[in-house]
C-alpha cells in the first residue's frame, strides 16, 4: 500500500500526501518521456512515444518470439571455469561470474534450444545482455556450434539474436578463438545447404560483429540498434574524421549495405517466419 504521511503549515493540519509506488515509471533515454512501465511492457518493451527498442533479456525475447512454450533449451547448465584466474580492479573473474548469473538469472550469455515461430521449427540462440553484457567467451562459442550442428542433423533454419559487447576479455585469446570457431560453424552450416537468419540488437559490437554476427544469409536489425566493430571515439581519433550522427546505427547499416532490413520488434515473428517459407521454397 502506498505510504501516506501528513504535514503542518501554520498550525494547520494538511490532507495525507500519498507517496508515489516504487517502479511504476520509467524514463525512455531516447525521447526523455517519464512513461507507465506495464504500458511499455505491453508493447515489447518498446517506447510508445518514440519507438525506442529497449534492451530485453533472453528469456523476454524467447517469449515474444517464439510460439508460446515451445522452446526446449539444452546445455543449460554449461558454465564457465576461469582458466586464466584472471582479476581485474580486484573482482576476480569467478566473483563476476557468480554476480551475473544472480543478477541475469543464466548461467551464461547465450540460450539455445529448438523452437517454433508461427509453427516453424528452428534451432534458435539468444544473447543474454544481463550476463556480462552478452560478451562471448568459450561457453558462448560451444553453445553456438551445438545450435549450429542441431541445424544441421534436424535440417532446421537457424536463428539467432546478437545483443554483445564483443568478446569477452575475461578469457582473453580464448574468447577471441571463439571467432574462428563461430564463423567456421556457419561454413558448415553453409555447405548443408541450411539458412541462417541473424537479427542484431543494441548492441552488436566488438568480436560478435567481426564474426556471426555479420554471416547471417539474411541480416535483420532493430531500429536504432547500434551496431558496430571498435567504439566511436577510438574510430574518430585514429582516423581524424569526423563521423556523421547516426554512425554505428541500424539506419546507417542498411544504408551501407552492411545489414538487409530494419524489422520492428512487433513484426519479428511475422517477417522471420516469412523469410523461412520463402527460403524453403
Amino acid at each position: 500500500m502506498a505510504q501516506q504521511t501528513k504535514s503542518k503549515w501554520n498550525g494547520f493540519s494538511l490532507k495525507p500526501r500519498r507517496e508515489m509506488p516504487e517502479g511504476l515509471w520509467m524514463r525512455c533515454p531516447a525521447c526523455e518521456h517519464m512513461l507507465y512501465k506495464s504500458a511499455v511492457e505491453k508493447n515489447l518493451h518498446v517506447c510508445p512515444e518514440c519507438d525506442y527498442h529497449f534492451r530485453i533479456s533472453a528469456k523476454t525475447r524467447i517469449d515474444y518470439l517464439a510460439d508460446e512454450d515451445s522452446f526446449q533449451q539444452i546445455l543449460e547448465k554449461m558454465e564457465t571455469k576461469d582458466q586464466l584466474n584472471f582479476k581485474f580492479r580486484g573482482t576476480s573473474y569467478h566473483q563476476r561470474l557468480k554476480e551475473d548469473e544472480k543478477k541475469s538469472g543464466a548461467k551464461e550469455a547465450m540460450l539455445i534450444g529448438k523452437a517454433f515461430i508461427k509453427g516453424r521449427p528452428v534451432s534458435l540462440a539468444v544473447m543474454e545482455p544481463n550476463f556480462l553484457m552478452g560478451s562471448m567467451g568459450y561457453v558462448v562459442g560451444e553453445k553456438f556450434c551445438a545450435a549450429v550442428d542441431m541445424a544441421i542433423e534436424e535440417k532446421l533454419p537457424f536463428i539467432v539474436v546478437c545483443c554483445s559487447g564483443g568478446a569477452r576479455m575475461h578469457e582473453g585469446v580464448i574468447s577471441l578463438g571463439q571467432m574462428a570457431k563461430t564463423s567456421a560453424a556457419l561454413a558448415k552450416l553453409d555447405e548443408a545447404g541450411g539458412l541462417y537468419i541473424a537479427v542484431l540488437s543494441d548492441p552488436t559490437t566488438g568480436g560478435v560483429t567481426a564474426s556471426f554476427a555479420m554471416l547471417g544469409d539474411c541480416i535483420i536489425a532493430e531500429p536504432g540498434a547500434m551496431i558496430g566493430f571498435a567504439g566511436r571515439r577510438t574510430i574518430a581519433e585514429t582516423i581524424k574524421v569526423e563521423l556523421p550522427k547516426d554512425f554505428q546505427t541500424a539506419e546507417f547499416m542498411l544504408e551501407h549495405g552492411f545489414v538487409d532490413m530494419i524489422v520492428h520488434r512487433k513484426d519479428l515473428r511475422n517477417e522471420i517466419a516469412r523469410l523461412i517459407d520463402y527460403c524453403q521454397k
